[in-house]
């Protein structure tokens, strides 16, 4: 890198000894903004015993079908809901770098909804990072547009 060439801290390798949540948030923020609603849906279900108790036996007797996009609808949902509990939680200002922001932006998602578990918590955290995309999402009037998956080969 030579002296003219700006730092880009977007690209920086973590520091050693650094969470390993903060590396599953990068990885997150990759995601297309209906996998991330869909991932918050599907984290809040088995983030609630009852729920999750619902769906085995609905798996057990052949009726549960989860696909992505009502799982995504089921994600904006809890978006609608969570949103305002988060954006109500004064923050530090935005972060230059990305693991500063996930840090920062996981602290505050665990100030607003304490009671949230560990995966849910990651989704709502890449959800709030990119909150204007996920709003974008959450106003369509119609359901989100959600590609089946494609087999790799």
């Amino acid at each position: 890198m030579s002296d003219e060439e700006p730092y880009d801290s977007r690209f920086t390798l973590p520091e050693i000894d650094a969470p390993p949540e903060t590396e599953v948030g990068v990885i997150l923020l990759g995601l297309e903004p209906d996998r991330l609603v869909a991932g918050l849906g599907f984290a809040r279900l088995a983030d609630d015993p009852a729920l999750v108790t619902q769906a085995v036996d609905r798996a057990r007797h052949g009726v549960f079908t989860a696909d992505l996009a009502g799982l995504a609808a089921a994600g904006l949902a809890q978006w609608r809901m969570l949103r305002p509990l988060v954006d109500a939680v004064p923050g530090r200002p935005e972060a230059g770098a990305l693991r500063q922001e996930w840090t920062n932006s996981a602290a505050r998602v665990t100030n607003a909804v304490p009671e949230i578990g560990p995966a849910a918590r990651a989704y709502l955290t890449a959800c709030w990072i990119r909150r204007d995309e996920i709003d974008r999402l959450a106003d369509r009037k119609e359901a989100p547009d959600v590609l089946p998956e494609v087999a790799a080969g």
